[in-house]
């Protein structure tokens, strides 16, 4: 019996594009098989032309080696097993789209938004993705190994049986992404949002989790040997194998100079001391100790409350310092692009509206730097950078 579709489903779904939507089209993406241009097995590193329309194109098997794709839109393509080794993918957007087995070696994925992809298998050894975004998308057996993935977007993402050896995906934002039985073997992984995320039976061995947010973070049958925690937040390492680094523990397990068998009364009467005439302890005894035990345990919790805040501060300090070089870099790109178009005589690029762009792009991330207080805030930063070099890019594909 078929099941009906909810109504407000129907509704939302009519709303939100304007047109009537299938229920397994919202499953799917935005794409049937075969919908957009038949590319499939095409070779295009010999200067054959791609058509202006990509979304929905099947290129399974094609050969894009090296090809440019720079901000192309390629919205639920097919690219099961093609060749896109050194492709230019810079700010393209692939969401929904097959990837299975296709080849990214070496290619340029900086900033390429690839929402609920579909990657298993695929190969970005060597790739630089700075930035990418790889939100509920499927890596399952990927290999990352050397990939460039600062500031990458994991989250929700699984990366089950995934090779990351090597790779530096530092300050990604991983929350709830699956990295089980992968491979991370020396991977950078400092400053990561990595709330809940599973790393079980993982390799972890010399991971450097340096000031990452583990919070909720699933370690079990995990190997850590050698593996860095030094200032992370939240370290769980239960259920894993291996002895990490940076890692204590936090509540001790004795007090000195406290006998608990006086606590109890089954301690052995000292030198010197007359046997208790009663059958257990004093109570004035008890009340002492379990004072003493308060106070120990209030000590400790306030150690490690100001521990975490001084951990945090440090990474405020550090991610503030690399926001602030992420300006700087903005900053001296629009100066020579600046001064390119003085050279060649374009000027008047200078009233184009991405150029204005990109100033107003510069002055947001200043004012975001000034006003954060909080690492969380620092997005704000990276986003008005992002979006800065997104509008120099467009504008570079015009005049170039």
């Amino acid at each position: 019996m078929r099941r009906s579709v909810p109504l407000a489903l129907t509704v939302a779904i009519i709303a939100l594009s304007g047109t009537v939507i299938s229920p397994a089209q919202a499953a799917t993406g935005p794409c049937r098989p075969g919908q957009g241009a038949n590319l499939r097995g095409k070779d295009f590193t010999r200067g054959a032309q791609l058509p202006a329309n990509l979304r929905c194109a099947d290129l399974t098997k094609a050969k894009l080696d090296s090809v440019d794709l720079l901000q192309k839109d390629l919205t639920g393509a097919i690219l099961r097993g093609a060749s896109l080794k050194q492709a230019d993918l810079t700010q393209a957007t692939l969401k929904y789209a097959d990837l299975r087995g296709a080849d990214l070696t070496e290619a340029d994925l900086g900033q390429m938004h690839a929402d609920h992809a579909d990657l298993r298998g695929a190969i970005l050894v060597d790739a630089e993705a700075g930035q990418a975004e790889f939100p509920h998308a499927n890596l399952t057996g990927a290999k990352l190994t050397r990939a460039e993935l600062t500031q990458v977007d994991f989250t929700n993402a699984k990366l089950i049986d995934a090779d990351l050896a090597e790779s530096t995906p530092g300050q990604i934002k991983a929350r709830k992404a699956d990295f089980t039985r992968a491979n991370l073997h020396e991977a950078k992984m400092g400053q990561a949002e990595l709330n809940h995320a599973t790393f079980k039976d993982a390799d972890a061995r010399e991971v450097q989790f340096t000031q990452a947010d583990l919070d909720g973070a699933d370690f079990t049958g995990a190997l850590v040997e050698g593996a860095s925690f030094i200032q992370a937040d939240d370290v769980d390492l239960t259920g894993s194998r291996g002895t990490p680094v940076g890692v204590s523990s936090a509540v001790p397990t004795s007090f000195p100079g406290l006998d608990l068998g006086d606590v109890f009364g089954t301690g052995e009467p000292k030198t010197g001391q007359s046997e208790p005439s009663g059958d257990g302890p004093s109570v004035g005894l008890v009340m002492v100790v379990l004072s003493a035990v308060g106070l120990a345990l209030t000590v400790v919790a306030w150690g490690i409350s100001a521990q975490r805040r001084s951990r945090r501060n440090a990474r405020f300090t550090l991610m503030r310092r690399g926001a602030e070089e992420d300006i700087t870099r903005l900053g001296e790109e629009i100066d020579q692009l600046d001064y390119e178009f003085q050279v060649s005589g374009r000027g008047g690029m200078t009233a184009d509206h991405d150029w204005r762009h990109a100033i107003d792009a510069y002055e947001a991330a200043k004012n975001a730097l000034t006003n954060a207080e909080r690492a969380e805030e620092l997005h704000f930063v990276a986003r008005a950078v992002q979006d800065g070099r997104a509008a120099l890019g467009r504008l570079r594909a015009r005049v170039h």
